[in-house]
């Protein structure tokens, strides 16, 4: 039996989240590092593990998108687990599905420090941390040694790995560094997310356009295709594309074949900010949480209303309200990232609570 919502979500509210929030001189990133090597600690434990979903997860919808089976609707969007060590632990907390990474062809250590940034009053965050992650190779190696391998269920969960270009390979080797990410993580993904809309990273978002997406999307599948059973492609993207630019990402994913969209990464917007919060506004990066909300949802709603394609949302999903309204927007699935920093797994519950009485 699960806390009651009230108690989960006050208790992570009221105590876990300011202890959080004050550790590492209030330093997000060294936060998060703290919290993702805490889980994958805990992930190792079965005991354990067990304990954490008995007090934390409720149950959830079921769905089958893409042909995957996802206990629940409510996944981890990339970015928490950039490097796939607490990857044994997100179903406890109460996932549906967890996107790892994003993962690139090779190690990179990133952008300099610092690269995230808090807007607790805008309940949201700013990021430029530039994919740094320790390589497809070496991610491949950390799932091998979890027993975590597409389909076997050893995650307790769908595992989805976002990959992206290496910084210092150009763009026009892109499709191959896409490729090396692909071979690596193939057998270890039940679907593979093509990130070509971080802010993050130069050049990457220009990935979007129609010619490069095409070929892009297209190798991949065809690689897909070789892995055994195809390998469900989705394509992220960006919520500052104009409408005409996401009818192009539409078509070409229907004419490549991808299985999906996700929708939308962060934005180079800062509308939204509450006032307290301005100041952080000429910081670069990608702003993600409550600003976002209506943007994400927006697209998703238009990319659902054209296309047969799933649409993975995620952008601002801070309340199960809000779920509920990117569902009713047209989304599949959504993910969370910094809904879940500002609300713990208090709002896994919630949303789950909420999406099964809609059923």
């Amino acid at each position: 039996m699960s806390l009651p919502l009230p108690v989960l979500a006050a208790g992570y509210r009221r105590v876990l989240r300011p202890a959080m929030f004050a550790s590492y001189g209030g330093d997000p990133e060294r936060i998060h590092e703290a919290m993702i090597h805490t889980l994958a600690t805990v992930g190792s434990n079965p005991a354990v593990r067990g304990l954490i979903r008995l007090l934390a997860a409720g149950p959830g919808r079921p769905t089958t998108v893409a042909g995957i089976d996802f206990p629940n609707r409510v996944g981890l969007a990339a970015g928490l687990d950039k490097d796939a060590t607490a990857v044994l632990s997100w179903a406890g907390l109460g996932f549906g599905f967890a996107e790892l990474g994003t993962i690139t062809g090779r190690a990179q250590p990133g952008n300099d420090r610092p690269r995230v940034f808090r807007l607790r009053s805008s309940s949201a965050l700013i990021n430029r941390m530039g994919f740094n992650n320790p390589g497809a190779a070496a991610v491949a190696a950390t799932l091998a040694a979890r027993g975590v391998f597409r389909g076997n269920g050893a995650a307790g969960l769908p595992i989805g790995i976002s990959i992206g270009k290496t910084k210092l390979v150009e763009l026009d080797q892109a499709i191959d560094d896409y490729l090396v990410s692909l071979r690596a993580l193939a057998p270890h993904a039940d679907y593979l997310a093509v990130n070509v809309s971080s802010p993050n990273t130069p050049g990457l978002r220009s990935l979007q356009d129609a010619g490069a997406l095409s070929d892009l999307v297209g190798a991949l599948v065809a690689e897909s295709a070789t892995q055994g059973e195809p390998l469900p492609i989705f394509v992220k993207v960006a919520p500052d594309l104009s409408w005409g630019q996401l009818d192009e990402v539409l078509e070409v994913c229907q004419r490549q074949g991808a299985a999906g969209l996700i929708a939308t990464n962060t934005t180079l917007g800062r509308e939204g900010l509450a006032a307290a919060d301005r100041p952080l506004a000429e910081l670069t990066g990608g702003l993600s949480g409550a600003p976002l909300t209506q943007r994400a949802r927006e697209v998703v709603g238009y990319l659902a209303s054209r296309s047969g394609l799933p649409v993975i949302g995620v952008g601002g999903i801070m309340t199960a309200d809000d779920a509920s309204a990117m569902f009713d927007a047209g989304a599949a699935l959504i993910q969370l990232y910094t809904g879940f920093i500002y609300g713990g797994p208090g709002l896994l519950a919630a949303i789950n609570a909420a999406d099964k009485e809609r059923a």
